[in-house]
């Protein structure tokens, strides 16, 4: 009964988003499908959605999105983004790795709203030979693709210390699928765009370089203070604008009107509603009973866990299911390993592409003015023939490791 409320839920979602509504409007309506289905008390939702509203992992969630919209205002003001365009295309001479590097790049931040950065770079490197729902699966999907394996992101780091797992091995073993994922986005969509950008090829490298670094430094800079210092998000880019504000020699004038500017209503009240969602689902302890409910299938226990991933993390996202699923699944498994890590990891990457509740599908369609349903149309392909992918990898690894 649980995996058909669950399908129930994401069908009142989905239906609502075909009919054009908001993304928050689609989101508060799985709460009430929610709440219906599992008999959650009114009063109880809106101390649940009250409690989610005003707690400090959603709080940490809007100072970060404010603070990387803020950075990106400065960077836009002192024309860094266009900058950082030149030199890779310096660099490079190449329309298609721009559209695929900066947001790579960018994705290294580990913030949502580091999505926003890249947007417009993809924008200009795709131009008019692509579909404006094409500028947006590449902005999303490339921006991604370090956070199925680097650990630079809580929930890798998460799942590394409660498996055991070594860090750099896995890693290591994880390079060969992110690699994938750079080859397929490429045939299936850069491909399109093409390569020429216009521009003579460049008489000096090093000048390039050098200016790439002086475009994206605050970027780098914010997550140097993230990785290395462990400072929190928002306190990273807080540090960097106040750097940026003095190097870029920035008057008051400039600045003022980026406070209210930064400050994206939209995008945080879809940020507060689907944290809402989340904490209601967990509430209802469905996410507990996923493994007992796949229990009963007549497959292997690698394959159960692998769906337990795939449909919890569409639920709840990477860190509740991560949380709950990798003891149960090296406990089950006792042999499982670095080859059960990197599929369990490959899995909650390819969930979170296509799921409802992830921060940056709204933020990125909200960008280029696309809708879910048109990004997880071009999604869901990519992302089967990575999964096709994944299974031999997999199988191999746990061939010869």
């Amino acid at each position: 009964m649980d995996l058909i409320k669950l399908f129930a839920v994401f069908f009142l979602i989905v239906a609502t988003l075909k009919l054009k509504k908001p993304l928050y409007v689609s989101i508060l309506t799985g709460i009430a499908g929610t709440s219906l289905l599992y008999g959650v008390g009114f009063i109880q939702t809106v101390q649940i959605m009250g409690i989610s509203s005003v707690s400090p992992i959603t709080i940490t969630l809007i100072l970060a999105f404010y603070s990387i919209t803020f950075l990106q205002r400065m960077l836009e003001k002192r024309e860094k983004l266009i900058l950082a365009e030149k030199a890779l295309c310096g660099i490079f001479n190449s329309r298609r790795v721009n559209a695929m590097l900066a947001p790579f790049i960018i994705g290294l931040l580990p913030s949502a709203g580091a999505v926003i950065i890249a947007c417009p770079i993809v924008d200009n490197a795709g131009g008019e030979s692509i579909r404006q729902a094409d500028h947006t699966f590449i902005t999303s999907y490339y921006r991604h693709i370090s956070e199925a394996f680097l650990p630079t992101y809580s929930s890798i780091l998460l799942a590394l210390q409660l498996s055991g797992v070594d860090m750099s091995a896995f890693v290591l073993l994880m390079l060969p699928m992110a690699l994938i994922l750079f080859i397929l986005g490429y045939y299936m969509y850069v491909k399109k765009i093409p390569v020429e950008t216009g521009l003579p090829n460049s008489t000096n490298k090093k000048d390039d370089v050098k200016n790439l670094v002086l475009s994206i430094w605050p970027i780098l800079l914010a997550i140097i203070g993230i990785l290395a210092i462990k400072i929190q998000v928002h306190v990273a880019v807080a540090i960097v604008i106040v750097l940026n504000f003095i190097t870029g020699k920035f008057s008051w004038k400039e600045i003022q009107p980026m406070f209210f500017s930064a400050f994206e209503k939209k995008l945080i009240f879809n940020t507060i509603v689907i944290m809402m969602f989340k904490d209601v689902l967990t509430y209802t302890g469905v996410i507990d009973r996923l493994p007992e409910n796949f229990a009963g299938l007549p497959v292997p226990p690698v394959i159960i866990f692998a769906l337990v991933f795939l449909v919890g993390t569409i639920v709840a996202g990477t860190q509740a299911i991560i949380a709950l699923g990798i003891p149960l699944a090296f406990a089950a498994i006792p042999g499982g390993g670095l080859p059960l890590m990197v599929l369990l990891m490959s899995m909650t990457y390819i969930a979170m592409q296509v799921s409802p509740t992830h921060i940056c599908l709204a933020i990125v369609t909200e960008e280029f003015k696309t809708s879910y349903i048109e990004l997880v149309k071009r999604t869901v392909p990519v992302m089967a023939l990575f999964l096709l992918v994944l299974s031999g990898y997999s199988f191999v690894l746990y061939m010869f490791l």
